[in-house]
């Protein structure tokens, strides 16, 4: 037997079946009498106190830069929101519901309202509060903690959901794989599964399948397949597919130190994406020949506080001597409402993803923008470092950005502290960025498409909808005219053009991007090697033929079958 999910972490586990999710009891709707009130409010006060306290606790076997430490600490914000209070006193007081169908309504109120937000990243927030609901819930009558111990070795967790809190309290030596009922590819789960290496399945309704702890289970995680009490045949069938993943990995590290030059001669740079120190000192394993984006918000997401210059100038610095020499491109702030940053007073907008985000958030906090660019150019004086502006889309935000940095060197002279000379480029993420590059490039040294993005913005079609991704894939007519224009007029400019994104770390697009005419490509981690050998046993005509038969398609199919 086996049933499908979503592969988020990808990897082929054998082990056996636990299941952890055990504190789920039966709500009871009955109106509460009036004498029982008080009693009501009082222990979803002692259950708040109780899950903040735990929460804190899981924060302990964390390190303060980790990903995961930053979802706890969302967490416990909303937990220890006076509003959230009041709101569930109110509904007790006034409606007179039990403490747990007050959670319950409170918590699906705030999940749908973040549900209906067209930016991808709040909406998918909303799963996240639904389990911190179910958490509350579960402390309220007792039944919050999961025993660890339960544990053996090569266990295959089965859950409904696991929670950052949660996934920072399991000895991961134990597990070998996790499936579970909700999630997606964006998912703090799958973030915190891929950060971890371990083999992981989402959105996969298994329950149908009466799984006993101990059961044999075997997670394909390339297929996306959970197989339950697998046949002998069927397993020695996976144990040869996962020898040969293992021994393609393996092979895959003869690429570290090779030059990334196809099989006739053509160089494409391949830069990794990063967003701490941590990742940074990682690269020299991946054989990124730099950084080409550092998404430097995440360092405000682990803060109490925005760090001022000094300490910036620090980081980057800290950053550049672990590259040896590479190139760091430092993206400034991308900030708006699709991101928390709990360190920052953030407006609400009814539609953040079309909102005051990136360049123009930056442009209205001048003193936070001023600050970071004075640490990027002193920076500058002892490493290759590059600047990239997010969602600029008109020659006025670039000319507002240059008299910021023009600003901020004088400063610096009067202040008598060094500085040094960079290359300056901007995120492409929108078509109104494209059909003004003509009126931008002459003042850019390179730009960086932001595939993501642009693929939302040219589709009108939000990436995190799974109803809408099959019909609206990033790789479209549309989004390939897109990146060819792109392409076509920096190349009149004699302007560097880089990739960032998704596509980027997809092996079987790199033809199609390096045969476009990218220069450079940014990609995750993970992804590197696999992109470096795509590229090293390609053959850089044959990609140019194969991005000119691309751009004469007009359906989604015909590409599809011609990049696979």
């Amino acid at each position: 037997m086996a049933v499908s999910g979503i592969v988020v972490s990808p990897g082929i586990a054998f082990g056996k079946a636990i299941h952890i999710n055990l504190h789920h009891s039966k709500v009871d709707y009955r109106l509460l009498p009036v004498a029982q009130i008080a009693q009501e409010c009082e222990k979803v006060s002692k259950a708040i106190i109780f899950l903040s306290q735990y929460l804190t606790d899981c924060q302990q076997h964390l390190t303060a830069d980790s990903e995961h430490f930053n979802l706890i600490d969302a967490d416990i914000m909303l937990l220890q929101d006076d509003d959230l209070a009041a709101e569930l006193e109110k509904y007790i007081t006034r409606f007179r519901f039990s403490a747990e169908v007050s959670i319950e309504r409170v918590f699906a109120q705030h999940a749908d309202e973040l549900a209906q937000l067209d930016d991808p990243y709040m909406a998918n927030r909303s799963n996240d509060v639904i389990c911190l609901g179910k958490r509350l819930m579960a402390a309220v009558n007792g039944t919050l903690l999961w025993d660890v111990s339960k544990l053996t070795e090569n266990a295959i967790l089965l859950a409904e959901d696991l929670t950052p809190a949660e996934f920072a309290t399991i000895p991961l030596n134990k597990i070998k794989g996790i499936v579970l009922k909700t999630g997606g590819l964006t998912s703090h789960t799958a973030i915190l599964a891929k950060a971890a290496g371990i083999p992981a399945l989402l959105s996969c309704q298994f329950d149908n399948f009466n799984i006993n702890d101990g059961s044999p289970l075997i997670l394909d995680g390339i297929s996306g397949e959970l197989h339950i009490n697998p046949t002998d045949a069927i397993s020695q069938q996976l144990q040869l597919k996962s020898a040969q993943e293992i021994q393609r990995r393996q092979a895959l590290k003869q690429y570290i130190d090779q030059d990334s030059i196809t099989q006739d001669g053509h160089p494409v740079c391949l830069l990794a994406n990063v967003s701490s120190l941590n990742d940074v000192s990682q690269i020299q394993d991946a054989g990124a020949a730099g950084i080409g984006l550092f998404r430097t918000e995440f360092l405000l997401m682990q803060v109490d506080s925005v760090p001022d210059e000094k300490q910036q100038f620090h980081l980057y610095c800290d950053a550049l001597h672990s590259l040896n020499g590479k190139v760091l491109t430092i993206r400034t702030f991308d900030i708006g409402a699709d991101k928390e940053i709990p360190c920052l007073s953030q407006d609400y907008e009814d539609n953040p993803a079309l909102g005051v985000r990136g360049i123009r958030y930056s442009l209205q906090h001048r003193s936070l923008f001023s600050t970071q660019i004075k640490a990027v150019l002193r920076a500058a004086n002892h490493g290759r470092v590059r600047l990239l502006f997010p969602m600029v889309n008109q020659i006025e935000e670039l000319e507002q950005a240059f008299e910021i940095i023009d600003w901020c060197k004088q400063q610096l002279i009067e202040e008598e502290k060094g500085f040094g000379e960079i290359n300056i480029g901007i995120m492409v993420e929108t078509p109104a960025a494209i059909l003004n590059l003509p009126h931008l490039l002459p003042q850019l040294d390179f730009i960086s498409i932001g595939s993501n993005d642009l693929t939302q913005y040219t589709l009108a079609a939000d990436r995190g909808n799974p109803e809408l991704v099959k019909d609206y894939p990033p790789v479209s007519p549309a989004m390939i005219k897109f990146i060819k224009m792109a392409v076509d007029e920096c190349k009149a400019h004699q302007t560097k053009v880089c990739l960032c994104g998704e596509l980027a770390s997809e092996p079987k697009l790199i033809s199609l991007l390096v045969g476009l005419g990218i220069d450079e490509l940014s990609v995750n981690s993970a992804s590197l090697l696999d992109v470096k050998a795509t590229i090293c046993n390609g053959n850089y005509a044959q990609f140019t033929q194969q991005a000119q038969q691309a751009l004469t398609l007009s359906h989604i199919d015909q590409l599809n079958e011609l990049l696979n």
